[in-house]
């Protein structure tokens, strides 16, 4: 929905300048959106200790918080897409449930919403938690109900929820990797969910 990757890739390096100085490029960065910072942090860091990776975590959330979503973007007709899809929608993202409902807040699309849901206090994407807390909630079967994502993350989060999902090409992960995991759909635009 949120081309958020200036502000993300912007508060780990400053994290990573604060707790330890690394160069790391966007490009790379990138590629870790959507899955979980202890991902990133333990990939950088092997030897890393859990309390030296909290530090780092700690840096990222005050540095991410502290720019304000200055460089995010919603992504072209991302609005008119979910007005126009039908049934009841949630989240399912990474982010704590409080930080997301702000987020899509500031940029006008919690209207959109039935409900919020974060991953707060069990496994992060690719696990299937956050996707089955959303279900619980509307009290949905997993066949009856779609899962929009942009990573290889969400893809396999999606199969292993049991549900049906949807790759979409405008956000962070490439074609060959959604692939992996046969996405039963495919969109390039958001104008494609609104078929």
């Amino acid at each position: 929905m949120l081309d958020s990757a200036v502000d993300i890739c912007g508060a780990i390096q400053g994290a990573l300048a604060e707790t330890a100085p690394h160069d790391v490029s966007d490009a790379v960065l990138r590629s870790y959106i959507g899955r979980h910072l202890d991902d990133l942090f333990q990939d950088l860091f092997p030897r890393c200790s859990r309390e030296q990776r909290d530090q780092m975590f700690a840096a990222y959330r005050r540095i991410y918080l502290g720019r304000n979503h200055s460089g995010t973007l919603p992504y072209p007709g991302i609005s008119q897409a979910l007005a126009a899809l039908p049934g009841k929608k949630s989240t399912a993202t990474t982010k704590g449930t409080p930080t997301t409902r702000a987020v899509l807040d500031m940029f006008g699309l919690l209207p959109y919403f039935d409900h919020v849901q974060g991953t707060d206090g069990f496994p992060a994407k690719p696990a299937p938690n956050v996707i089955q807390a959303s279900l619980q909630v509307f009290g949905a079967q997993p066949e009856d109900c779609l899962f929009i994502g942009d990573s290889p993350t969400d893809m396999e989060a999606g199969r292993r929820a049991g549900v049906k999902t949807c790759a979409v090409l405008w956000g962070y992960g490439r074609r060959e990797e959604m692939a992996r995991w046969e996405p039963d759909y495919w969109a390039e635009h958001p104008d494609e969910l609104r078929v």
